[in-house]
């Protein structure tokens, strides 16, 4: 079975920094691009980073370019996202999800349930 749990969210004011974790199990870890998204209230669903598992390529949206870093711990099978300059802005829930094979671009099937993050001002 599928899984993966994200751990890290917290409250946080602005300017300050929270590190997120994504655990993975119940598939081979290395074969699988893991995406990063959020979802504010109200909002739509919006990608914020993900890392290949060809050739560790990352991406990331414009809006967190720059403050946001991913990266992987395949001995771990962990996946981290080291947020920094937090602005009120990120403030939503953050979910993991594996993609559907290596690529970030082929779209992602396996979500984790998510874990809360506010940025106060």
């Amino acid at each position: 079975e599928v899984q993966l749990v994200e751990s890290g969210g917290g409250l946080v004011q602005a300017g300050g920094s929270l590190r997120l974790s994504c655990a993975a199990s119940g598939f081979t870890f290395d074969d699988y691009a893991i995406g990063w998204f959020r979802q504010a209230p109200g909002k739509e669903r919006e990608g914020v980073s993900c890392i290949s598992s060809s050739d560790g390529s990352t991406y990331y949206a414009d809006s967190v370019k720059g403050r946001f870093t991913i990266s992987s711990d395949n001995a771990k099978n962990t996946v981290y996202l080291q947020m920094n300059s937090l602005k009120p802005e990120d403030t939503a829930v953050y979910y993991c999800a594996a993609g559907a094979n290596w690529s970030c671009l082929s779209g992602f099937g396996s979500w984790g349930q998510g874990t809360q993050v506010t940025v106060s001002s």
